[in-house]
């Protein structure tokens, strides 16, 4: 297919995203094209099974025809990685465990990594779910869980009053061996809350809060992010990830950061700071910590969930299967419009992210996942090790490479006049260091909202929203006392100058290479930066087409003009406040 084909074709599937919410049981032709579509693109590279959620019977949110990856396909590849799972055993295992987890949204792998499953799925549901109207409706209706879309269902606590908590432990139970059969063992929880909570009453659960410590044998993780009513703030400002910062102290979030510290050797990051993290600096140490727990273990997999599984779940899904593409280690013959049609519409549409409705609160954080590649282009991101890098580099080109250059003696090195005076070295573990290891009873590193952040908050109009000022620190907001740190772990967005909500987005410089002049070797753009820029400039050139005129109302005078403007100036097309 040329290019303008692939572009129309992602153009139909974007239209049709922004339609309607995915329903499994509700499907027209053109939902038809896209799942065969996916089936294609998934058989490139893979040997696969299909788990069958006809109508919905599973989950009407789910696809209809899940696919699960057993190994890889690429003829000539020596590096072959299969999945032990056979998936009689697995469909069985998800009917039973269906139950477990909020809008019956239970664990599904969804990339295969070196034959480790990387899942997805709901958090854990609660009583209200199991017992109350809509889990009765659930059980009686084949599995349809339309109407938990737009409710929300109660926890009570009757469960240990009645003596009923047997039920939680068969439920739960199903779900543990679910987990255990896929080899999961690191669960990354995105909630801000340690329990979603609704009118005073709790809504669901999560690993983290079971009283009964039914997920002792995890590695659980809590890594409170931003939910999806975050990212209108992030349209507001023009699209401008930079200095937006989330409001940590509002009543709702209790949800401490919490990781084993065993899996946060060797990352260069001051945990302790994440609560004056904006939302790139966030975005990225989080997916350097899911890259280095999948990259660290040979033979474990992971989790991740955040409440309904269908906003920060598919983005960080998102994230990691087109990070490990840029680097030729999943769906390796997969061309840049090919890697971005299947993810948007398997991560996201088929598993029932909301856009439309989304897009009418202007709560894009769908795409702000696309729009965030330019900022993990960086090999400091990548699944590869180090010496696998240098190797890819060279083959690329014989000549003088990034890391050949630093260790170089400084008399040897000729001008640097064209270097950036911060100019830092990232260096990494090598793979399995920690898979060998357990984590269990090894002290947590927990940072949670009774922490005080050592910036001061200025007002700002959204309750979501923090722009952290650090000209104005007082003695009693260094409740904590920062232990001295190394330059690579401070964050190059973070400056003197604070972007309030609002403001337009500053222009950020490009870093350009002369080859002429002192580097004559040295690659300006790595194989896995050309990657995802490719996968980036066609979601621009799509989104624009298919959604970009969707956002404002008609009737609004002179909306489409200014519209136009915005987003393209928002999203670096033109304008002199362009974002690079």
């Amino acid at each position: 297919m040329d290019e303008p084909g692939r572009l129309s074709g992602l153009v139909e599937l974007l239209e049709e995203f922004s339609r309607a919410q995915f329903r499994a049981r509700d499907v027209g032709a053109k939902v038809e094209r896209i799942e065969r579509r996916c089936l294609e693109l998934f058989g490139k590279d893979y040997c696969y099974s299909i788990i069958q959620n006809p109508n919905g019977e599973l989950c009407s949110h789910y696809p209809r025809q899940i696919v699960f990856l057993e190994y890889e396909s690429t003829e000539g590849d020596k590096n072959t990685f299969e999945s032990t799972v056979r998936v009689s055993k697995l469909q069985d295992l998800v009917n039973r465990s269906k139950m477990a987890r909020c809008r019956g949204r239970f664990v599904c792998p969804v990339i295969l990594y070196k034959g480790k499953h990387i899942c997805r799925s709901a958090t854990l549901a609660g009583w209200g779910e199991l017992y109350g109207r809509t889990g009765y409706n659930y059980i009686f209706s084949g599995g349809s869980d339309d109407a938990w879309a737009d409710t929300e269902v109660v926890e009570e606590d009757a469960a240990a009053r009645n003596g009923d908590a047997q039920l939680f432990d068969k439920v739960r139970g199903h779900d543990i061996k679910l987990l255990r059969y896929l080899s999961v063992r690191y669960i990354c929880d995105l909630m801000v809350e340690n329990k979603k909570v609704k009118f005073g009453l709790n809504v669901t659960s999560s690993e983290k809060v079971d009283k009964a410590q039914r997920y002792a044998d995890f590695t659980l993780l809590s890594i409170p992010y931003p939910g999806c009513e975050f990212f209108k703030d992030y349209k507001d400002r023009d699209y401008a990830a930079e200095g937006l910062v989330f409001n940590w102290k509002q009543d709702y979030v209790d949800a401490p950061l919490s990781i084993p510290a065993c899996l946060t050797r060797h990352l260069n990051i001051d945990w302790r700071e994440y609560q004056s993290w904006d939302l790139v600096k966030q975005t990225q140490n989080y997916l350097r910590l899911l890259v280095h727990i999948i990259n660290g273990d040979d033979n474990s997999g992971l989790l991740v969930h955040c409440i309904s599984g269908w906003d920060r779940t598919p983005l960080f899904v998102s994230l990691l299967r087109l990070s490990l593409w840029a680097d030729g280690m999943v769906h390796s013959t997969l061309e840049p419009a090919e890697i971005l049609y299947l993810t948007v519409a398997y991560d996201w549409f088929l598993f029932g992210h909301m856009l439309a409705d989304r897009l009418i609160k202007g709560e894009e954080i769908f795409f702000f996942c696309f729009n965030f590649l330019k900022h993990i282009t960086s090999d400091e991101f990548s699944s590869l090790g180090r010496k696998a890098r240098r190797k890819s580099s060279q083959a690329r080109d014989p000549g003088l490479t990034l890391e050949d250059f630093c260790a170089l003696k400084p008399r040897d090195r000729g001008s640097a006049t064209s270097l950036s005076s911060d100019f830092s070295v990232i260096t990494e573990d090598s793979p399995g260091a920690f898979g060998s290891s357990n984590c269990d009873g090894v002290d947590l590193m927990t940072f949670g909202p009774q922490s005080h952040a050592v910036w001061k908050k200025t007002h700002t109009s959204s309750p979501q929203t923090v722009v952290w000022d650090r000209t104005q620190v007082t003695a009693e907001d260094h409740l904590i006392q920062p232990a001295a740190k190394s330059s690579s772990s401070s964050s190059s967005n973070h400056s003197d100058i604070v972007l309030r909500a609002g403001s337009s987005p500053l222009e950020v410089p490009q870093c350009r290479w002369d080859r002429g002049r002192a580097f004559p070797s040295l690659t300006a753009q790595t194989e896995r930066a050309a990657r995802l820029e490719a996968v980036r400039s066609i979601f621009l050139s799509a989104y624009q087409t298919s959604i970009g005129l969707r956002t404002v109302s008609p009737s609004s005078s002179g909306a489409i003009g200014g519209l136009l403007e915005q987003f393209a100036r928002g999203v670096g097309l033109r304008g002199s406040s362009t974002i690079v």
